[in-house]
């Protein structure tokens, strides 16, 4: 590293061998490009989510479970500690993505969420094993004991804890092991939302599989002790590539520019519009960071960059009464994000329902593989994950480079595009689902003696691979929409919002099902019946898929009209890169 060396001192020959998108390197200096970030970067963190996504799928697929059978809860008291086990767990990544941007840095918030997360893992072990902490002394008891509850949902919470900063904060530090102002670390930043599902993917098959196969055969403090041993690993492997990593310094709350950019807005809102944009307050690129475009949308926001002349004669102004113009465009991407994330929604319901009704579903058919092997009702899920480690492998290899060709965009297409066509795949799940559940319902009403035991759970599968396949397209683009498309300065936080997109997802699904039951109820005979073979999932996937259809044609109208984050780049860079890109274009 040469001593002494500033950021503004580089120029443009020197982008390919210096990092310029304010990222400092394990020492606190300037990047070199050559020897961090990128692939030898990521690879660390896509493995630490591999560790951490197969001891979190293997917790929750398997914790209704454990409550009904270890510690005795009926299945009503069962399925609302499990509500609000994941309520927690999906809230707590806002917090963490917060603190991660505005304080920690997301490299710390890992490394301390880990230690949480680990320990949790550990107390959850100590549980099931130390003979004074066991649920009771002998094989099966009829109620365990209080010390093992508390010791149990302390640690399950420890462990939400951990998730809420670790989730957010692990993969938007992946992604800016990327420099998006170099194209080809920009193009390569792309493949890693991909690659980064195909390692959750490969998490969540090894979870639902081989850890419910050693819960299964060995008993849970076996499968815990893999667990914690896994996250253990994770954290080593964290530490082990500091070297390789760039780091983002916190900036502060993000929030509080966003306040001071509506109160100058409000409190300059009699002045006239300006006539261009070139009227509105702007720094240079050395006092801030990567600089945002003016847009025409939301304008009553710009009024906060408008220069009064008293402005003019005074060299510093105070941010609650001057903003500059990446600040209000700061905002203004805030605010474009939320009709994207509530038309979201609607294929997060359809999610829900893989990780509920259809598993259900599952327990109430024909599981024996071969004659002496009985698959696991949650082991089904791992087509939902084969389908969507197809799905992204598929996009990455095949499709992105010839779409890149046909479109002339670097996406191959659009972020919104690639969301959007997931949502055609979960409306197409859902009628398949109905269609299947309905012919499952047939042989019960014909055979009651036998009720649907003859049918292969196998016949659930397209429903699970083409929802999985559907994720593929729109997860990861939901993933790389809300990092890319939010402020810089909340990226963690951004990461979040995807997160709280599935977690309100399943509040609504069983607010759904609350007001259906009620509903039909009234009707003469509720859709949810006491068991499986007396209701009618069938036609609530129906319903499912209409809502989604319907909600499909608002997020094509929203996604025609949106505006992407248009960043100023710096004229030495895009020159550089320009020349680059027409030959790389060439290539693909």
């Amino acid at each position: 590293m040469e001593e002494g060396i500033k950021r503004e001192e580089l120029n443009g020959e020197d982008d390919e061998k210096w990092v310029r998108d304010s990222s400092v390197d394990y020492n606190g200096n300037i990047p070199l490009r050559a020897s961090t970030g990128v692939w030898r970067a990521s690879i660390f963190i896509i493995a630490i989510d591999f560790c951490e996504r197969m001891s979190y799928f293997a917790l929750a697929t398997s914790l209704i479970i454990y409550l009904t059978k270890v510690i005795k809860q009926d299945l009503k008291t069962a399925a609302k500690s499990v509500n609000d086990w994941q309520c927690v767990t999906t809230l707590m990544p806002l917090l963490g993505g917060f603190l991660a941007d505005a304080y920690l840095g997301r490299f710390s918030t890992v490394f301390l969420s880990s230690i949480v997360y680990l320990m949790g893992l550990m107390l959850l072990t100590m549980s099931r094993l130390i003979p004074g902490l066991r649920p009771c002394n002998a094989e099966m008891c009829q109620e365990p004991r209080r010390i093992h509850e508390v010791i149990f949902f302390l640690a399950i919470y420890l462990i939400s804890i951990g998730t809420g900063g670790h989730k957010p904060s692990l993969q938007s530090f992946g992604a800016d092991q990327f420099d998006d102002s170099h194209i080809k670390e920009r193009k390569k930043k792309m493949s890693f939302f991909n690659w980064w599902s195909v390692g959750l993917c490969s998490g969540l098959l090894l979870s639902v599989t081989l850890v419910v196969y050693v819960q299964d055969h060995f008993g849970w403090g076996t499968a815990d002790i893999t667990l914690t041993a896994v996250m253990a690993l994770s954290l080593v492997i964290l530490l082990v590539g500091r070297p390789f990593y760039r780091y983002r310094k916190p900036n502060g709350s993000p929030l509080t520019p966003m306040l001071q950019v509506l109160v100058a807005a409000i409190a300059k809102r009699n002045l006239p519009y300006p006539s261009s944009a070139a009227e509105l307050y702007e720094v240079s690129q050395t006092t801030q960071g990567r600089l945002l475009g003016h847009t025409e949308k939301l304008k009553f926001l710009d009024k906060a960059a408008i220069l009064t002349n008293e402005e003019n004669l005074v060299e510093k102004q105070s941010p609650w009464k001057l903003a500059t113009v990446t600040k209000v465009e700061e905002v203004k991407l805030v605010v474009n994000v939320i009709p994207i994330w509530l038309t979201c929604l609607p294929f997060g319901i359809c999610v829900a329902q893989t990780l509920t009704f259809f598993i259900k579903q599952g327990t109430m058919m024909n599981r024996k593989i071969r004659h002496d092997f009985l698959l696991p009702p949650a082991s089904i899920y791992a087509i939902n994950a084969i389908g969507m480690i197809i799905s992204v492998t598929i996009y990455d290899k095949i499709l992105m480079p010839l779409l890149r060709k046909a479109t002339g965009n670097e996406r191959g297409i659009n972020i919104l595009q690639r969301i959007g066509t997931g949502m055609i795949f979960s409306v197409a799940a859902m009628v398949i689902a109905a269609l299947v559940e309905k012919k499952r319902l047939s042989l019960v009403e014909n055979s009651p003696s036998k009720s649907s035991l003859s049918m292969s759970v196998f016949w659930l599968a397209p429903q699970f691979f083409i929802m999985g396949f559907g994720d593929g397209f729109t997860l990861v683009g939901l993933q790389e929409y809300f990092y890319d498309q939010v402020p810089d300065s909340m990226r963690s936080l951004g990461i979040a919002l995807y997160l709280s997109v599935l977690g309100a997802s399943f509040f609504l699904s069983s607010l759904l099902i609350t007001v259906v039951d009620h509903a039909t109820e009234k009707g003469g005979k509720s859709w949810f019946g006491k068991d499986l073979n007396s209701s009618r999932l069938d036609k609530f996937y129906w319903l499912l898929a209409a809502i989604t259809a319907g909600n499909l044609c608002m997020y094509v109208f929203l996604a025609q009209h949106y505006s992407y984050k248009s960043v100023q780049m710096r004229k030495a860079t895009v020159a550089a890169d320009q020349h680059k890109g027409d030959n790389l274009e060439s290539k693909v």
